[in-house]
């Protein structure tokens, strides 16, 4: 991974048939392609997933905006749920 500061890429990516090109940081491709290994899909099938519940918020953002919300609250939830099990864990060893 280079830095986090790095300029966005633009990529086409196919959503329902249709070809679409997303802007993100070289940080946001990475994560986006872990979260698609992690989940057996291909790249395409999790964009089209996170823009049929981007289509369904009340005031959607953009595809670009929508995919780095989505990282975020993925990796946000993921460290609370470590921070709750490590301080459970020191509850029950006492």
């Amino acid at each position: 991974m280079g830095s986090p500061f790095a300029p966005p890429v633009k990529r086409s990516v196919t959503i329902a048939g249709h070809q679409t090109a997303i802007s993100l940081e070289p940080i946001f491709w990475d994560a986006l392609r872990t979260h698609a290994l992690r989940q057996n899909l291909p790249i395409n099938a999790l964009v089209a997933r996170i823009d049929a519940a981007r289509l369904a918020a009340p005031h959607p953002p953009n595809l670009a905006s929508a995919i780095r919300c989505w990282l975020f609250a993925g990796h946000f939830a993921t460290t609370i749920r470590i921070i709750r099990n490590s301080v459970d864990s020191e509850k029950d060893s006492q």
